[in-house]
C-alpha cells in the first residue's frame, strides 16, 4: 500500500488556524472581561490547556470551542476567524468609545503572567523562584520556559502592559476636553483609578523598577518618563489657559504622581470608599494643590444645593 500522501502546506495550514482561533479566543475572552484562570475553570480545562490554545501551541478540539464560544457568548465560527487588529505588543489598546479609560477589562495575559504578578506581589521579584511561578501556573518549569524566557523577562512583560494601559488611559481622559483645568483634572482621576483598579500591576510597578536588568529598565523608565512629561503638560496648560497660580508647577507635578503611586500600598477593595470616590477626591486635591479653589475642575458642575460652579 502506497503511503498517504500529505498535501502541501497543510501542517503550516493547521497551525495558523490553531494560531488564529487562540487569538480570537483570547479576544473575547479579555472583551467578556474574563481572566484567563476564570474562562478555563468555566469550560473545564487546566490555565496552563487553555493559555497553550490562546497562544496558538495547542489547537482546541471541536468540543471545547463550542464549550469556550458557549462561555464567551459567542458562535463558534466566530472562534475561528482571523483577528484583523493588529497585535499591540507591550502596548494595551482601548476599546474605545467616551470615557473608555474609565473602564478596566481583562488585560491580553496568559496563566504564566497571571501567576507571575500573583508571586511577585506576594514575595517580591527576587523571592520569587521560577518554580514558585510554575507551580501557581500548574505548569512543569520546563512547560514555564516554553512560553517565557525567564523571570526577567516575565517582569518586563508586566510593566510593559503596565506602562501601556496607563498610557493610553491619559491620553484619553485629557483629549476628552478642551477645557484645561477638565482636561488636567481627568488625568488625575485616570491616574488614580488606574492605581486603584490595577493595584498589584501598580505595585509591582512601584516597587520592582530596581530589579529591572538595564535595558528593561531604560526602556520601562522612559515610558515613566513619557506618564509625568503627560501630566507636567497638562498642568502647564492649566497654569497658563486656566489661570492656576501654582508657584512650582513642576514640583506640584511629581507630587501629584507620588500621591497617586502610593494608592496601592493603602487601597483597598471593599473599604469604606470605592476607586471612583478617592479618584474624584485625588483630582480636587490636585487642583487645590495648584492653586484652583473651585470643585474638582470640571466646568459647569452641579452642586447639590445650587446652581452651576463657575471655574475660577
Amino acid at each position: 500500500m502506497p503511503p498517504p500522501v500529505s498535501r502541501p502546506g497543510a501542517t503550516t495550514d493547521a497551525r495558523a488556524v490553531a494560531v488564529r482561533s487562540g487569538a480570537a479566543v483570547r479576544r473575547h475572552r479579555t472583551l467578556r472581561g474574563l481572566s484567563l484562570r476564570a474562562l478555563a475553570a468555566r469550560v473545564g480545562a487546566s490555565p496552563a490547556t487553555l493559555s497553550a490554545i490562546e497562544n496558538g501551541h495547542t489547537p482546541a478540539s471541536l468540543e471545547r470551542l463550542h464549550a469556550l464560544a458557549a462561555v464567551l457568548g459567542v458562535r463558534p465560527a466566530l472562534l475561528l476567524e482571523p483577528d484583523e487588529r493588529p497585535d499591540p505588543g507591550g502596548a494595551v489598546v482601548p476599546t474605545g468609545g467616551a470615557g473608555s479609560w474609565r473602564r478596566f477589562e481583562a488585560l491580553p495575559t496568559d496563566a504564566v503572567l497571571d501567576a507571575a504578578v500573583e508571586a511577585f506581589v506576594a514575595a517580591g521579584y527576587h523571592g520569587t523562584s521560577m518554580r514558585a511561578i510554575a507551580e501557581r501556573a500548574q505548569l512543569s518549569v520546563p512547560g514555564l520556559y516554553h512560553h517565557h524566557r525567564g523571570k526577567q523577562a516575565l517582569l518586563a512583560r508586566i510593566l510593559d502592559l503596565t506602562m501601556g494601559d496607563l498610557t493610553w488611559r491619559l491620553v484619553a481622559a485629557r483629549d476628552e476636553d478642551d477645557d484645561p483645568l477638565a482636561r488636567l483634572s481627568r488625568m488625575v482621576e485616570a491616574l488614580a483609578l488606574f492605581h486603584t483598579r490595577r493595584r498589584d500591576l501598580a505595585f509591582i510597578g512601584a516597587s520592582e523598577m530596581r530589579s529591572l536588568e538595564h535595558d528593561n529598565h531604560r526602556r520601562i523608565a522612559r515610558s515613566r518618563t513619557e506618564v509625568q512629561r503627560l501630566l507636567d503638560a497638562a498642568i502647564a496648560d492649566a497654569v497658563e489657559r486656566g489661570g492656576l497660580a501654582a508657584r512650582h508647577p513642576r514640583d506640584a507635578g511629581k507630587a501629584i504622581a507620588t500621591m497617586c503611586q502610593s494608592l496601592p500600598h493603602w487601597f483597598r477593595p471593599g473599604g469604606p470608599r470605592t476607586p471612583e470616590q478617592v479618584a474624584a477626591e485625588y483630582a480636587e486635591l490636585a487642583l487645590r494643590m495648584l492653586g484652583h479653589h473651585g470643585h474638582a475642575g470640571h466646568p459647569g458642575h452641579r452642586d447639590d444645593d445650587g446652581p452651576p460652579t463657575a471655574v475660577r
